[in-house]
């Protein structure tokens, strides 16, 4: 199990004026894992991306966890679909080894959820990845940004930064998501969904 590599991408715009908005949070996710992983980004050759490899968590036993490929598209959110399934190709990996960190506006801030499949709620970089797989039976893990306030529109919403009490929160946030990551792959979903679902129903 460990020899079959996974591939874990999170999902953002390209560029600094980007990086702290909420639409960024799955790439955040993802600078977090690259430093548990050892990995250290670079260029991808065949795919808008940049990648790293190492390994990630600890299996039963102690023995060190599966092998990992991080990735970060380097194309705006809404095509993030060409760089992950020319990963997925290029490193032999199957749609169910595939990975996606993302934003969801539709869960509250400091909660995490994670399932396989089912539709994108809106979302167009999962739209495009599933479209661009042939299917929509990757893991999606779910960082919860919370809902605009008042009557404000979700796309000007996710292009902001966070606020001041989120930015106290978020590298807790962060790190859970991380967290969910690697218990994904060192113990599966089910496991995972256990754990972080039962912590945002209490």
């Amino acid at each position: 199990m460990t020899d079959t590599p996974w591939l874990v991408v999170g999902l953002g715009n390209p560029g600094a004026q980007y990086a702290g908005n909420r639409h960024n949070v799955g790439q955040m996710v993802l600078d977090l894992l690259a430093e548990r992983a050892g990995a250290r980004f670079s260029r991808h050759p065949r795919a808008q991306a940049v990648v790293g490899e190492g390994r990630l968590g600890v299996l039963p036993g102690g023995r060190p966890g599966p092998r990992v490929v991080v990735a970060k598209p380097t194309t705006y959110m809404n095509v993030s679909g060409g760089p992950v399934a020319n990963l997925a190709k290029y490193y032999g990996i199957d749609a169910d080894h595939v990975v996606v960190v993302h934003d969801e506006v539709d869960i509250p801030f400091d909660t995490i959820k994670l399932k396989t499949g089912g539709g994108e709620g809106g979302h167009n970089g999962l739209r495009d990845i599933s479209k661009a797989l042939g299917t929509r039976d990757y893991v999606r893990v779910r960082v919860g940004v919370g809902r605009p306030p008042g009557r404000m529109d979700t796309a000007d919403y996710v292009l902001r930064d966070f606020a001041g009490p989120e930015r106290k929160d978020l590298p807790i946030l962060l790190d859970d998501a991380a967290d969910a990551v690697e218990m994904v792959l060192t113990e599966g979903l089910l496991a995972a969904q256990g754990r972080f679902h039962a912590r945002s129903e209490r």
